[in-house]
């Protein structure tokens, strides 16, 4: 059975850093072909500013649409979307453009994230991430039946700064996403 697993990155969280870099591990170790999609060059200044989080948005889609534009989806049996920060509206916008029956791991989706999504998934989510508000994500995440697992106190990279408190969730979140990754 061919399987691939789509990486959508975030404007500043690139797929090295650890969410997308142990997600993709484990996605490998369950036999996904990993296809990285490094989109990149956006304008400073995206907090907080609606225009050009739409601008970064429709910017990162293109770019996603022109790396995978080769990618025959018809030749997987399974498609699985890791996505992060940006990356979850632009995976969840490439998937429903296309049609494709993608199952996702959305880390810190911004909040127009969820305007797009059509496929399951599980959601992962900080309370203190300034990109997207806890009781909107809550809502939109029961809206969409996904689950949401909720870190108290992390910022958008699901971090705390408390180091080994940080480790100790990461640890949890692969664990989650292993969990996943086995019931699908």
């Amino acid at each position: 059975m061919k399987k691939i697993a789509v990486i959508f990155p975030g404007i500043g969280y690139h797929c090295d850093k650890p969410l997308l870099y142990y997600g993709k591990r484990l996605a490998a170790r369950h036999g996904y072909e990993i296809r990285e999609v490094p989109y990149g060059n956006f304008e400073p200044g995206i907090k907080g500013n609606p225009e050009k989080m739409q601008r970064a948005f429709r910017q990162a889609l293109g770019q996603a649409e022109e790396i995978l534009r080769d990618l025959n989806w018809e030749e997987y049996e399974k498609l699985l979307f890791l996505s992060k920060s940006v990356g979850t509206a632009v995976a969840a916008a490439y998937a429903g453009q296309r049609k494709l029956p993608a199952k996702n791991i959305f880390f810190t989706p911004v909040e127009e994230t969820f305007a797009f999504v059509e496929h399951p998934g599980i959601v992962f989510h900080g309370t203190g991430d300034p990109w997207a508000r806890t009781s909107r994500v809550e809502q939109l995440c029961r809206e969409k039946k996904l689950p949401l697992y909720l870190t108290e106190g992390a910022n958008h990279s699901m971090e705390t700064g408390d180091v080994l408190k940080d480790l100790e969730t990461m640890k949890q979140i692969m664990e989650q996403c292993e969990a996943y990754l086995s019931g699908i």
